[in-house]
């Protein structure tokens, strides 16, 4: 409407200015605000169908980053509820704790509402997870905390570490007879957050099938949410394989 009455104003002064006759410079007007309704139509139109493109992919972003999370879901819950199941005779006040880390699990797996968590509610997670999985592997599971505090009230999509911490433990501490040490390892360089998770692997075990599904699905949610910004790659030295996750710090949700 502003473009039309501007456009028909500005029409009139020019029939002034070039002196046209009544039905003449009625013309002039009458061409001019066509054009401007034409125009304004169009660029209204092509907005609109922009407006709705960017909502079915905001809406198909969704869809695709809960389907990679249910995808993640059944893995590690499956094996949490076979380990619980291994000490309800012989220790059941450890089955019990485990089962409260376990609903604390279940818990953040069925909540889709948030895109995002706090780097602290993520380890707590993972705790949650390495309480349980430490009672059947004893000793043989030890850890090592290396987190900066300033690092904790950032935001990463939930489930990110916990997966990592899984293929630690099956693919690094589980195969080896005495075990070893997962180490934890996060901190903020130039607006950029590293997260790195490292476990000894044998010299004998291979990448297996469901380490690259897990490092997959990781890869395609950080993909969805953030493009190229985001990075997870891996690597192997002296029998001690890495994990390393680079995120753009994020504090709002």
């Amino acid at each position: 409407s502003i473009v039309l009455i501007l456009s028909a104003f500005f029409s009139w002064l020019g029939a002034r200015f070039l002196a046209y006759e009544s039905p003449q410079g009625a013309l002039f007007i009458a061409r001019n605000t066509l054009i401007a309704a034409l125009t304004c139509g169009l660029f209204l139109r092509y907005a609109y169908l922009d407006f709705l493109a960017k909502q079915r992919e905001k809406a198909e972003l969704s869809s695709r980053i809960e389907a990679l999370q249910s995808r993640i879901r059944p893995h590690f819950l499956f094996n949490s509820m076979n380990s619980i199941a291994s000490l309800i005779s012989s220790k059941p006040e450890q089955a019990e704790n485990a089962v409260l880390d376990l609903s604390e699990l279940f818990r953040a797996t069925l909540n889709t509402k948030n895109s995002y968590v706090t780097i602290r509610e993520e380890l707590k997670l993972c705790e949650k997870y390495l309480n349980i999985e430490g009672l059947r592997l004893g000793e043989r599971l030890k850890l090592e905390w290396q987190i900066e505090d300033q690092v904790l009230n950032f935001l990463i999509p939930p489930l990110t570490l916990q997966p990592l911490v899984e293929n630690a433990i099956y693919h690094g501490i589980q195969p080896i007879p005495e075990g070893g040490t997962i180490r934890f390892e996060a901190y903020l360089k130039q607006k950029t957050i590293y997260l790195l998770i490292s476990n000894p692997v044998s010299s004998k075990e291979q990448t297996r099938h469901g380490n690259q599904i897990a490092l997959g699905n990781i890869a395609d949610r950080l993909a969805a949410l953030y493009s190229d910004q985001a990075l997870i790659k891996t690597s192997k030295l002296d029998d001690v394989f890495t994990t390393t996750l680079r995120l753009p710090a994020r504090t709002s949700r």
